[in-house]
């Protein structure tokens, strides 16, 4: 993270030595195989990166170390854009789940960096201030895991108006993608279709409770809101007694991962999880160490996953399937993998693809043009931003769900996330049934 720090360089050159790097040096410039570069910037990209790998959002950032390793190296030899070679650099920075911090991150990266191109990950928090930097600085920005409806009309677009975004560029899911694979599996189990929802009062929330309990009503579901909250609530009896006098036997938490850990614990403690078919939290829940944090009773909770070591993509700028994504960070890190770990590694393949597509990469222009009409396939599928709600500034990708399955004795894992549910991407293979939440035993 950060500059590599300079190489002490030891005084005292011999005559001989001197002569021989002299002329080494000189010979340079009539040496350019592919990997070379300029020593200045002429042929330098320098890629800001921003993501929370601390803080509530953390989780969002377990795997990204090791995406990062594998991106430099890849691309160590520099990356060949028509006839030239760049050399490609990752200027990375943690947000800390703080928004005024990632603001404040890229607008540096943007100053005193002089960076050409921002990548940004991971919620609201982090994406929007990020995004709304690069926009009034005129620096292209690519950015990914936010529901497309809280970075558009979060950030000052106006339905049936055209997009104000001339240099910020999105691709993620939407309502539509949440609310069909939420259905989809909902209706894999016999319940009395009432749905307990739990969204705050933040970016996120609010952007789904415009659009999802309605899709969830069209879908058969009667669905129980007991209204905003805030973030960092500590007592949520209130949303627990309702839940249980209105017999939601499904819950739906669109909740930071704190929040979700809090509130089901008070829910086993009240005992609302007796009845509960199926569990959902979403942007809680998307990294196993959350899930083993809960004990029992985060088996058989179910996400939608933009990601999962069963899908059959391979990312086009390291060369590794999933399964090999997955196994790889599983061996170097010591960890289970997360759903993030390749929705994150899409943000570097759309990066790449947009960069090898530009006219002129290190004009902000010509590689803003190059986002608009780019089409490629990542490890999270096809993306293509000349489809979508916004064409040419939101591409959609999809979900499929998932299951954290408690594992056999003697597995390396304690629970790992099975695909039940693929109506979204019918590429991913299926792994198991769905189990119902209160059957954990």
């Amino acid at each position: 993270m950060g500059r590599d720090k300079p190489r002490q360089v030891k005084a005292g050159v011999s005559r001989r030595r001197f002569v021989a790097l002299s002329a080494a040096s000189a010979a340079l410039p009539l040496i350019r195989p592919y990997g070379a570069w300029a020593a200045d910037t002429e042929h330098v990209i320098r890629i800001g990166y921003v993501s929370p790998r601390s803080g509530n959002l953390g989780f969002f950032g377990e795997g990204d170390e090791y995406l990062l390793a594998q991106s430099r190296n890849a691309l160590k030899n520099g990356l060949r854009i028509g006839e030239k070679t760049y050399k490609i650099e990752f200027l990375d920075r943690d947000s800390q789940s703080d928004p005024a911090r990632a603001g404040q991150l890229a607008k540096s990266l943007i100053s005193d960096d002089k960076i050409n191109f921002m990548l940004v990950v991971s919620t609201p928090e982090v994406v929007n201030p990020v995004a709304d930097v690069c926009e009034a600085a005129g620096v292209p920005c690519v950015s990914t895991v936010e529901p497309w409806e809280s970075w558009y009309f979060g950030r000052g677009a106006k339905p049936g108006q055209p997009s104000p975004f001339k240099w910020t560029f999105h691709f993620s899911f939407g309502g539509a993608q949440f609310a069909q694979t939420y259905v989809a599996g909902w209706k894999l189990l016999a319940t009395n279709k009432r749905v307990g929802v739990m969204y705050p009062n933040d970016a996120d929330g609010n952007a789904v409770r415009a659009f999802l309990p309605d899709a969830f009503k069209k879908a058969g579901f009667a669905v129980v809101d007991p209204g905003p909250f805030q973030d960092g609530t500590s007592d949520y009896s209130t949303q627990i007694s309702t839940f249980k006098r209105e017999r939601c036997e499904i819950i739906n938490a669109l909740v930071l991962p704190p929040d979700f850990a809090t509130f089901w614990r008070q829910a086993a403690q009240q005992g609302l999880i007796r009845t509960v078919k199926v569990a959902q939290p979403a942007k809680a829940g998307s990294s196993p160490t959350e899930i083993n944090a809960l004990g029992r009773l985060g088996y058989n909770l179910c996400v939608c996953a933009p990601w999962n070591p069963a899908f059959p993509y391979k990312s086009p700028v390291t060369g590794l399937n999933s399964t090999e994504l997955s196994e790889g960070y599983e061996k170097a890190s010591g960890r289970q993998t997360t759903q993030q770990l390749g929705a994150s590694m899409a943000e570097f393949d759309v990066g790449i693809a947009a960069l090898k597509s530009a006219t002129d990469p290190l004009n902000k222009a010509s590689l803003a043009d190059a986002i608009r009409n780019l089409k490629t396939v990542t490890t999270v599928g096809p993306v293509d931003f000349n489809v979508g709600p916004m064409p040419h500034v939101i591409a959609i990708t999809r979900f499929v769900g998932t299951q954290y399955q408690q594992t056999k004795p003697g597995s390396r894992w304690k629970a790992v996330p099975v695909v039940f549910e693929n109506s979204e991407l019918p590429d991913v293979p299926v792994g198991s049934k769905l189990i119902p939440y209160n059957e954990r035993g």
